[in-house]
């Protein structure tokens, strides 16, 4: 029986076409590598440059007249300084403090909620994932969750970093999605021989989704570790600042410590290199992490949205 009894014919990568999906000709084929080669280049230039510049000594930035394209005299004075246990150092070590701990919490109370959501018959399922759904388009406000902060006594501390931004319902509904759809002879089967929800939650449901767990933790250390609205109306304390708060500071505000001030007064640092620097030391944890994630995107995302 050949392929094209069930419509398809042969491909030149998966070996099967459908036969309404005609072969792409040559000239198509070389527009969209150029296109995909473009939208590259447009992506990885300004990163090039921000690397390089960060890594270049003030002599070669001022030849050039500020940004670096070619390197020459490679230099990681500025990221010594950076890193010698001034203000962005701290900031680093609460960034990652706080992207760890709130993540872990953040994790927990969704998959917690996600499985109890999941479970037919579950107390007050309904109800509450209306209520959930209804906080996705109705939100109280600045002020009002302001007044809850203060209220209840966080501000000026690492909890008002995380507290208030720990749940997003949209990751419980993804989870939720992936968790109903775990074959149910596998849950039936194990309470059964005994096992308790908990039980059942960590040997049989979780191991089955991992590809999903992973692409939400993804989500929620990468929005803590680039958040900064909540420590700028929170914390007063300079000392207390993440990793996004400082970068903003050296960055936009052209705020520098005392340390720093002194070296770019004397030439002995550049300030475009330091902006540099503080912005590859904030992208530098998302660029290493995600391609350990990247092969869970398809199946996390797709699977958990569509299933359910």
């Amino acid at each position: 029986m050949s392929l094209l009894t069930f419509g398809l014919k042969p491909g030149s990568r998966t070996g099967l076409r459908p036969a309404w999906d005609e072969e792409p000709s040559r000239a198509g084929l070389a527009v969209k590598g150029v296109t995909l080669v473009l939208v590259c280049l447009a992506v990885l230039f300004p990163l090039w440059v921000v690397v390089v510049t960060s890594l270049s000594t003030v002599e070669t930035i001022t030849d050039t007249g500020g940004l670096v394209v070619l390197p020459r005299d490679i230099t990681f004075i500025h990221y010594r300084e950076l890193l010698s246990g001034g203000q962005v150092s701290r900031a680093a070590l609460v960034s990652t403090g706080v992207t760890f701990f709130g993540t872990l919490f953040s994790m927990a109370v969704s998959i917690l909620c996600a499985y109890g959501l999941s479970r037919p018959g579950s107390v007050l399922h309904r109800p509450i994932l209306l209520l959930l759904i209804a906080t996705m388009f109705f939100g109280a406000g600045l002020i009002p969750t302001y007044l809850v902060v203060q209220g209840l006594g966080l501000t000026d501390t690492y909890l008002a970093l995380i507290l208030p931004s720990a749940v997003n319902v949209f990751n419980i509904l993804v989870l939720r999605a992936f968790f109903m759809s775990t074959a149910r002879e596998l849950v039936e089967s194990a309470r059964i021989d005994g096992a308790g929800d908990f039980r059942i939650l960590w040997q049989i449901v979780m191991p089955l989704s991992r590809a999903v767990i992973a692409v939400i933790t993804l989500f929620y250390a990468v929005g803590y570790w680039s958040a900064w609205f909540n420590a700028s109306i929170y914390l007063t304390d300079p000392d207390m600042l993440p990793l996004q708060n400082v970068m903003q500071q050296l960055v936009i505000k052209q705020q520098r410590p005392t340390g720093l001030a002194q070296a770019i007064n004397t030439g002995h640092l550049s300030p475009l290199a330091i902006q540099m620097a503080v912005m590859v030391l904030a992208l530098l944890p998302v660029a290493v992490l995600a391609p350990f994630v990247q092969r869970h995107f398809k199946q996390g995302m797709l699977t958990g949205a569509v299933k359910g």
